[in-house]
């Protein structure tokens, strides 16, 4: 017998949300609460790892007031951890689609990825080195299960698509960013100031909210978002067996190399197996490219495309991998060489977090509506001029950070000024090349392999996560001033290099509006 599923979704039922469809309002705070769960723990996370295993909290009279330790990791382990857990949460997304597409529908796979991730969080809560490592895990497949399938959600929504689509998913956005802002006070407020742990699991219980509204929102979402396949359940039941199967097959796999490289059997470290999956996933993504432009069977012109979808993914990775580093070394620079006393309460260094989010929500409808005006006098930059003025505004954020961080030392610290304006170049580097990338890649990939681009775009995404862990490691050996300059020197000469290149990018993506 077919699946249910195949009958068409009954439209939402009646009711708005800021003029848009009620079903809106459900996963606007579904993805508030789960940004807030991730963006919260993020934030704490390579402080928690760095700080001492004898680390306490002192009064302004230099009393012990609590205890507060950490893992007592070196900063090149600890940012290897992170680029890791960054990359991994991106990678999974790509199996996490697949699953909701062939096995459950994205309303299911959003519901159960968001115990899997409140799950994560209340285990890393459980304070020992093995639930730590655990409630990563967890978090990785819960996140890779939500985070793709809740925007399929939202594009069904609308099925008409249209400028009414993409208002709805700005709307979707700020509920990304207002999770992003609250997340890190909240969550930083509880971990730095009392137990990192409460801090890991005020992040679930955030989680948790998300998963309750979402339920309770369920109705306004009619009946999308449900499994749509012809397959009949026999079908589904014997793909869930071989994927699920491989799936913790491959699990297995990785924990037996884990367990052998913790016991010295396998003689490596993690800095050296983030680098060498970094190495891999670029070239598995180049040899994927020459594969599509010698025996995919397209057209030169499609080819073309797909040569600019390829550039454009050089672009995001390298910068994700300077933009991903606020999550590490700006936030060690935040922690270590910041100036956060305010009167008699010192700050703490992931309120700083928030930043980035904060100019997201400011900045993002002013940036959409430039695009606009600069459309209608036909002065709109083109696509690629767009990416490399991205990089270049991440560029000049790190040179600003790096004049900071040469004045900065433990005794003699900086204004937090240095870090917001960062962020503020780094924010509007980010809605520069960020939103308009992705558009374009939807609209350069080939009608059969658009679902394979966006995979690429989110490879991309994680190839820039696990290098910014890397990158940030290297604050082990390198001064902040040396680490911040050489960076930004490196991002800038990409940028300029995309400038150049930037005639011949847009004549290779023919005549298409953009």
């Amino acid at each position: 017998m077919p699946s249910d599923a195949v009958s068409p979704p009954a439209p939402p039922p009646g009711g708005t949300f800021f003029g848009h469809p009620r079903g809106l309002s459900t996963l606007f705070f579904t993805e508030m609460w789960e940004r807030f769960s991730y963006y919260g723990m993020r934030a704490l996370l390579i402080l928690f790892m760095t700080a001492s295993t004898a680390n306490v909290i002192t009064g302004a009279d230099g009393s012990v007031i609590r205890e507060n330790p950490g893992m007592g990791l070196d900063v090149g382990t600890a940012a290897a951890i992170y680029g890791l857990y960054t990359s991994l949460v991106y990678i999974l997304a790509l199996p996490g689609g697949w699953v909701a597409d062939n096995l459950w529908g994205q309303r299911k796979a959003v519901y159960v990825g968001g115990w899997i991730i409140a799950i994560g969080h209340f285990t890393m809560a459980v304070g020992t080195t093995w639930s730590f490592f655990l409630g990563l895990f967890l978090i990785i497949c819960g996140t890779g299960l939500l985070k793709p399938n809740v925007s399929t959600v939202v594009g069904e929504l609308y099925p008409e698509g249209g400028a009414r689509r993409d208002a709805g998913f700005s709307v979707f956005y700020m509920g990304i960013n207002l999770g992003g802002f609250l997340g890190p006070l909240v969550t930083g407020f509880l971990g730095e100031g009392y137990n990192w742990h409460w801090g890991f699991g005020a992040a679930g219980v955030g989680m948790v909210l998300g998963l309750i509204q979402y339920k309770m929102g369920a109705e306004y979402l009619g009946d999308i978002g449900h499994l749509k396949t012809d397959d009949s359940a026999e079908v589904i039941a014997r793909k869930s067996r071989r994927f699920f199967g491989g799936f913790f097959g491959v699990v297995g796999a990785i924990a037996l190399f884990g367990y052998l490289v913790s016991t010295g059997v396998i003689d490596t470290d993690l800095t050296q197996i983030a680098t060498y999956m970094g190495y891999s996933v670029l070239l598995i993504v180049a040899g994927f490219f020459i594969y599509l432009w010698t025996l995919g069977g397209h057209t030169p012109e499609e080819n073309k495309k797909l040569g600019v979808v390829f550039w454009l993914f050089l672009l995001i990775a390298l910068f994700w991998s300077g933009f991903e580093q606020a999550g590490t070394s700006l936030n060690l620079f935040a922690q270590d060489l910041t100036d956060r006393q305010f009167g008699g309460w010192e700050m703490p260094a992931s309120f700083l977090q928030s930043i980035n989010s904060m100019f997201i929500i400011i900045l993002a409808p002013l940036f959409g509506s430039l695009w606009v005006w600069l459309e209608q006098r036909q002065k709109n930059p083109s696509i690629p001029v767009k990416a490399a003025m991205g990089l270049l505004g991440l560029a000049m954020g790190f040179f600003v950070l790096s004049w900071g961080a040469a004045n900065a030392s433990a005794a003699n610290p900086v204004t937090p000024a240095w870090l917001v304006v960062t962020y503020f170049l780094h924010t509007v580097g980010e809605l520069t090349i960020s939103p308009v990338g992705l558009s374009a890649v939807t609209k350069l990939s080939p009608e059969r392999r658009v679902g394979q681009m966006m995979g690429v775009w989110f490879v991309g995404a994680a190839l820039g996560n696990l290098f910014a862990g890397l990158v940030a490691g290297q604050l082990e050996s390198l001064a902040p001033v040396s680490l911040f300059r050489t960076v930004a020197m490196i991002i800038g000469g990409a940028g300029i290099l995309a400038l150049i290149a930037s005639p011949g990018i847009k004549k290779l993506m023919g005549k298409n509006p953009f």
